[in-house]
């Protein structure tokens, strides 16, 4: 098996993660983990046995593929330099601060022939995976996303920090352009906003009501899905797939009985089946199962809707 050189910018709480995973796959060479802070960096370099540096620009001619684990002002330039030197690019969400800088993203890495997969972690949920076997036509959609507040995501507001996950999602199963959006939210212990409620209206008629808190008591992940034959449930943290459809029988004129199937998915490692997918793409020349345009189309949604809540007195 031919190794490829890896390498991991930004060893934060999500970024070592990342380093393990290369660390321990077969068909990676972890050749650094860079980090502005060199303590940091040094840590994750002996947890994982590989060098420790704190300029990414040092791994020049070194790497042939990096995951980009920076905060997301820095995503841009971080993954442009990779790019422009022939190196393949996994790059955490939101994929770029503007729409027009993940669109030059996208022109480079088809420029130069490189993967660049960006990282919807949630698309690899063993959950939402079986959900595209039973999706037909999805005609609305409702998901809840709630979490605690964590200072780690405060540095933009909830709908780049957790509603993308959901915008990602819904967009890949609608498969339709956006006809409208209309969009609420508010701030509560930051500056941005962090509860938020999005309705999205799709041109194939299909809508999506989307919540997201980042100052909630309980933890919530869940969607909900109705499609003419059926209504499907997902949770994303349970991980558990429930399908209730119509039945052959009446339990009331004209009102058929439901049957139901639940299905629960032992825990997987979604960051690692990421990592696998994006070095598989690599060796192949496959396209990753997060494209750049994936990436691009749910920052572009995730940005309509900031740009609604902005127009708000409140905020």
């Amino acid at each position: 098996m031919t190794k490829i050189n890896t390498a991991v910018i930004g060893v934060g709480y999500l970024g070592r993660f990342h380093a393990q995973k290369y660390a321990a796959l077969p068909n990676s060479n972890l050749v650094a983990v860079v980090d502005a802070n060199a303590e940091a960096a040094t840590s994750v370099a002996a947890e994982c046995q590989t060098t420790a540096l704190t300029d990414y620009r040092e791994l020049l001619g070194k790497v042939q593929a990096v995951s980009v684990v920076v905060p997301t002002q820095s995503h841009y330039e971080v993954a442009k330099f990779f790019l422009l030197n022939g190196v393949h690019v996994l790059l955490e969400k939101p994929m770029t601060v503007t729409v027009s800088e993940a669109d030059e993203l996208i022109a480079i890495a088809a420029q130069n022939k490189l993967v660049l997969q960006i990282g919807h972690l949630e698309r690899f949920n063993s959950a939402v995976l079986a959900l595209h076997e039973v999706l037909k036509n999805p005609r609305f959609i409702e998901s809840h996303r709630m979490a605690a507040f964590n200072p780690r995501g405060a540095d933009v507001n909830v709908v780049l920090d957790l509603m993308i996950h959901d915008i990602d999602i819904i967009q890949s199963l609608v498969r339709s352009p956006i006809d409208h959006i209309e969009a609420n939210g508010v701030s509560v212990l930051t500056q941005e906003i962090d509860i938020a409620n999005a309705r999205i209206s799709f041109v194939n008629g299909c809508v999506a009501n989307v919540t997201a808190s980042r100052v909630s008591m309980k933890p919530q992940r869940k969607m909900r899905i109705f499609q003419s034959d059926a209504y499907i449930s997902v949770d994303f943290q349970d991980k558990i797939l429930s399908v209730h459809r119509k039945g052959e029988k009446e339990i009331l004129p004209g009102i058929p009985e439901i049957k139901s199937e639940e299905r629960i998915f032992e825990n997987s490692d979604a960051i690692k089946a990421e990592i696998v997918a994006f070095l598989d793409a690599v060796a192949t020349g496959s396209k990753p199962p997060v494209t750049g345009e994936d990436g691009r189309d749910a920052l572009a949604t995730a940005t309509r809707i900031t740009e609604l809540l902005k127009q708000q007195t409140n905020y």
